[in-house]
């Protein structure tokens, strides 16, 4: 339903935000020390934030990242220029603009000092756009030096009204993490700082299914129809850019932008969403907005009217994302009509680079931002959006981008997800299979899908070429019977995957997690691949090719101290050391931890995500243990 004025529109915005996160900006001066220009929030016994602004000029407001500082009051002493916790002591040393000094203690580690970039065990990035294996990422709040920092000073303030406006002075805004090797701890407080992550809708947890391919109506729901005759279960559909218009007049431009369904493919949208529908599937398009909307677009005549401009003179309406006056129109003109039609979420497959016509301002973060309140209108908000910067675990679901098909792309993403939770970003989806360019191989096809089946999102993607599959009869006999197994299997765990859900948004433990936050050992820092799945289990994909000679492949693993046994083999290991382990083709290894009880069902048919009627357990049996099963 369409708002009678954009006032309305922002204020409606801005209390689904409060109403799904817990908006207290404030810290409360009982917390708060100021000596010269600089003022120390003691947050925490471990968390600090320090400020420093000219005549006292410090923000009390919510940023784009931080929209909760009034945590309960910690214990600490103020003893002339050093702050004193359980964990830490600060020394100002000069609190003047000129010339800051300042250190912080953190007990049982070392000291850090105001200017120092802590090396810390990384977050993750915006994208994996073309990238052929390792790069660089971003800082995370993990480190084993036991501290780290996140930089606030040049983020935007969000605004009661879910919008954005720019500082008005240079203020530094640092906050402190001296949580030790206690990253569990450390992840909770930055998620009660920053908002937690929200709960997923249930059916994101099954396959998706995602070909930037030139389907039609008969084509993809035949298509759809094949795998259900297979009792191959997806309960996404994701339909690419041929959706829409491409094939436009020169004059204006590429087709990459586009809000107006291509006709001759899908001549009647309403039809073909209901399609979806009645095959238990969630429909998701594809949009690259930075174009804005030009005049051969069906909603051309509402945007321009919307905007001032005048319908006949067939000027462009700009992309804006700061125009208040835009983004309305921008939701109510171009995305309701689509919503009405069937779309149940967009995915925003970027283009608009970072700068906007405000200072600071990040496009992609206020899309991810935006889009995610609107969606909060029908009670199951998400975005399908690339991260942009800390704060971006409260706009789930990330897209990470477009890689290059080969092995070195593959063996990084494992890693990649594991260690994006140190910035309490948990919920990646990638293009598994890999993306573009590459060759077709059938073994490295299946082994990222395994890897896929146990990771976040088990999202199938590829580029649009002829010679790119990801469906499993598209093989050989033995490669399509590991695929089709494998997808169900995704679809058998969504039990346990939505607990896990659950578990992340109320108690701020990521799905996935890397070794090191419950083993503080050697062992643990280096098996980078190896990652917690949730609370029961551990996995370890294999990322390198078979060896021809044994027909197996191998991977190190560490396991922790306890027992542990293998839900595919059946091997019971004993913890507290590394295992040399080799599977075939079908096998990876996930391990069980003693005492697991690990929740499935066998209700697979017809794309079916519901609650299931019966639910078998896996258990490893040995010591008392109890899971909580959300529904």
């Amino acid at each position: 339903m369409k708002s009678k004025n954009v006032e309305e529109y922002f204020d409606t915005l801005g209390k689904r935000f409060s109403s799904i996160y817990d908006v207290r900006p404030c810290a409360g001066p009982d917390k708060m020390v100021q000596i010269g220009d600089m003022r120390i929030t003691v947050i925490t016994d471990r968390m600090l934030r320090i400020e420093l602004a000219a005549s006292g000029n410090f923000l009390d407001k919510m940023t784009q990242t931080v929209i909760n500082r009034d945590f309960a009051t910690p214990s600490f002493k103020q003893e002339g220029d050093t702050i004193k916790t359980d964990y830490l002591t600060v020394n100002v040393k000069d609190s003047s603009l000129a010339n800051p000094k300042l250190s912080v203690d953190v007990k049982g580690f070392g000291t850090w000092h105001l200017g120092e970039k802590p090396w810390t065990l990384k977050g993750t990035a915006r994208t994996l756009d073309s990238t052929h294996g390792w790069i660089e990422l971003s800082e995370g709040l993990m480190a084993e030096c036991g501290f780290s920092i996140l930089e606030d000073s040049k983020t935007l303030i969000l605004t009661d009204d879910g919008s954005f406006v720019e500082r008005q002075n240079d203020h530094m805004d640092i906050y402190f993490f001296g949580y030790g090797h206690d990253f569990k701890g450390c992840i909770k407080d930055f998620y009660h700082l920053a908002g937690p992550t929200p709960l997923l809708p249930r059916f994101t947890l099954g396959n998706w299914w995602s070909r930037y391919y030139k389907y039609d109506e008969k084509t993809y729901l035949d298509l759809m129809d094949k795998f259900r005759e297979k009792n191959i279960p997806f309960s996404v559909a994701v339909i690419d850019m041929d959706w829409h218009l491409v094939d436009v007049p020169e004059k204006y431009g590429s087709g990459w932008t586009g809000f107006s369904w291509n006709r001759e493919l899908f001549p009647d949208p309403a039809r073909f969403l209901k399609g979806l529908h009645d095959r238990g599937m969630k429909a998701s398009i594809n949009m690259h907005p930075a174009d804005g909307v030009r005049e051969y677009e069906d909603q051309y005549e509402n945007m321009a009217s919307a905007m001032g401009i005048d319908p006949k003179s067939g000027e462009a309406v700009e992309f804006d994302i700061t125009n208040k006056d835009f983004v309305k129109a921008y939701f109510e003109e171009l995305h309701y009509p689509l919503e009405e039609e069937g779309v149940d979420f967009f995915w925003m497959d970027w283009q608009q680079g970072t700068n906007t016509k405000m200072e600071g301002a990040d496009p992609l973060w206020m899309l991810n931002h935006l889009h995610y309140l609107d969606r909060a209108k029908d009670n199951e908000p998400m975005v399908f959006s690339r991260y942009a910067g800390p704060g971006s675990h409260r706009y789930p679901i990330g897209f990470s981008g477009d890689t290059v098909s080969n092995w070195d792309s593959f063996s990084f993403q494992p890693y990649f997800t594991a260690t994006a939770s140190n910035i309490g970003y948990s919920w990646w989806s990638h293009d598994i299979g890999g993306h573009m360019m590459g060759k077709t191989d059938p073994e490295l096809i299946t082994r990222w899908m395994e890897f896929g089946v146990f990771s976040p999102i088990n999202r199938l993607h590829s580029t649009s070429n002829i010679f790119y599959h990801k469906e499993p009869w598209a093989f050989d006999i033995l490669h399509e019977k590991i695929m089709s197994d494998y997808l169900r299997m995704r679809h058998r765990l969504i039990p346990y995957l939505y607990a896990m859900n659950y578990r992340t948004s109320l108690f701020g433990e990521p799905l996935i997690r890397p070794m090191y936050w419950e083993n503080d050992v050697d062992e643990a820092y280096h098996h980078g691949n190896e990652y917690y799945f949730g609370s029961e289990l551990i996995v370890a994909p294999i990322t390198s090719p078979i060896d021809p000679a044994s027909n197996l492949a191998h991977v190190s693993v560490y396991l922790p101290e306890g027992k542990w046994r293998d839900a595919f083999t059946g091997n019971i290991y004993q913890g507290g050391k590394t295992i040399d382990m080799y599977r075939p083709l079908d096998k990876i290894p996930v391990l069980m931890k003693e005492g697991a009880i690990v929740p499935l069902t066998d209700c697979i048919e017809d794309n079916q995500i519901e609650n299931p009627k019966e639910i078998r357990l896996e258990v490893f049996a040995g010591k008392p243990s109890e899971f909580e099963l959300y529904e």
